[in-house]
C-alpha cells in the first residue's frame, strides 16, 4: 500500500511538470523547462522510494504497470480539472483495454 500511495503521490507531480506548462503557453520555454525540473525533482524523491520498497513485494513489470495505471488515472482526473479537456469516450474505452493488460501482467500463470 506505501508503494502504490508514494507512486500516486509522484504521478501528481510528474503530471503537473509534464503537462502543468500547457496553461502558461505564452511563458518561455526556458524557464518551463526549469520549472518543470524543479517540479520533477520531487517526483523523483517519491518515485525512486516508492520502487525501492515497491520491489520487495512485486517484480519491476509488475512495479511499472501499477505506475503506468496510476499515471491514467492521474492523467484523466488532471485532464479534466486542470486543463478543463473533456475525457472522451475513446480515451476511455483505450485506457480500458490498457486495464486488461493488468490482468496479464499480475495473473498467475
Amino acid at each position: 500500500m506505501q508503494t502504490v500511495l508514494l507512486l500516486a503521490i509522484s504521478n501528481i507531480f510528474m503530471t503537473f511538470a509534464w503537462y502543468g506548462h500547457l496553461k502558461y503557453k505564452d511563458s518561455p520555454l526556458w524557464i518551463v523547462i526549469l520549472v518543470s525540473w524543479g517540479i520533477a525533482f520531487f517526483e523523483y524523491c517519491l518515485q525512486v522510494p516508492a520502487n525501492r520498497i515497491g520491489h520487495y513485494e512485486f517484480t519491476a513489470a509488475q512495479l511499472k504497470t501499477i505506475q503506468e495505471v496510476i499515471t491514467l488515472v492521474v492523467f484523466c482526473i488532471f485532464s479534466v480539472l486542470y486543463l478543463k479537456e473533456p475525457l472522451k469516450w475513446n480515451y476511455v474505452v483505450g485506457f480500458s483495454m490498457m486495464v486488461g493488460a493488468v490482468f496479464i501482467i499480475f495473473y498467475e500463470w
